[in-house]
């Protein structure tokens, strides 16, 4: 079968479930993984054609599309700030959101020469997608990583391998430590803020496939672990050292008061692509 007459009948299968533009953009991720064709391959040569074995295959992976499973679990891998990550069950898979709060503290960085070696922590750091990216492109920058779960720490690890950055894992409990044991410069985390309450917003193929653990905090106090890490931030980040969460879309009043109450200064609110608040900054005052 050619491989334009295939794209058409995948597409017609899965826009019950999805639009069709999103089920164009699974086929194309799909053939450029499983056969390193793009688009624009297809249509330099129309004639490129399935063999019954690949489409057994493709029909296969459709078959697990059909049940909401996210494509890139399929695939194992992601993309994200230009990197590639290996993904599964025990991580979040990278959203855009996330890129924008790495490319904030890369520019901040860029801008602020007074630490030529930054040393930066990531509190959470599921597949290491933060971590890593900011260790690739800050020149000289120390890199460490928490996460609670040792299944995200042996993925968050083999994605340094893949990406050739040196970053220091450690297992731990953010909410059951009370000290560091050492200071730092930037201390940045996306924690588990998806409320109870808010899962009638979540996704299908979100709710039933990634892990819990990273998402869900409970209605009665959302903002657990951004206390919990602006506490740690105040003890062992360094004067002026520079605080970034990833948030709650519906908290950024909360947050700002949070981090007000706690003694922060120049905290900064920022929009998200879609509207949303989902960033914020604050720096440890003197």
């Amino acid at each position: 079968m050619k491989i334009k007459e295939y794209r058409s009948e995948f597409i017609q299968e899965l826009t019950p479930i999805f639009d069709a533009g999103e089920a164009e953009s699974f086929f194309y991720l799909i053939l450029e993984e499983k056969h390193q064709l793009k688009r624009v391959d297809l249509a330099l040569h129309p004639d490129l054609s399935f063999s019954e074995e690949e489409i057994a295959s493709w029909n296969a992976i459709l078959e697990q599309l059909k049940l909401e499973i996210p494509v890139q679990y399929l695939l194992g891998k992601t993309s994200f700030y230009g990197l590639d990550f290996e993904v599964n069950e025990n991580v979040l898979i990278p959203r855009p959101e996330t890129e924008e709060l790495v490319e904030w503290i890369i520019l901040n960085q860029q801008t602020n020469k007074s630490k030529n070696q930054p040393k930066i922590l990531d509190i959470g750091t599921g597949s290491g997608c933060i971590a890593i990216s900011l260790a690739k492109n800050i020149p000289n920058a120390q890199v460490y990583a928490i996460d609670v779960s040792e299944k995200a720490l042996a993925t968050a690890q083999k994605n340094a391998k893949i990406n050739t950055v040196d970053v220091t894992f450690l297992n731990q409990n953010i909410l059951e430590t009370e000290d560091l044991g050492q200071q730092f410069d930037i201390i940045v985390s996306n924690p588990p803020y998806v409320r109870n309450l808010e899962k009638q917003e979540i996704k299908k193929n979100v709710l039933d496939n990634e892990p819990h653990l990273a998402l869900f905090v409970e209605d009665n106090d959302a903002l657990i672990f951004y206390r919990k890490i602006a506490e740690l931030a105040q003890k062992n980040l360094t004067i002026n050292g520079q605080l970034y969460f990833e948030i709650n879309q519906y908290l950024g009043k909360e947050m700002i008061e949070l981090l007000e109450e706690m003694g922060f200064k120049n905290i900064e609110l920022r929009k998200d692509i879609y509207g949303n608040d989902r960033m914020i900054f604050g720096k440890r005052a003197d």
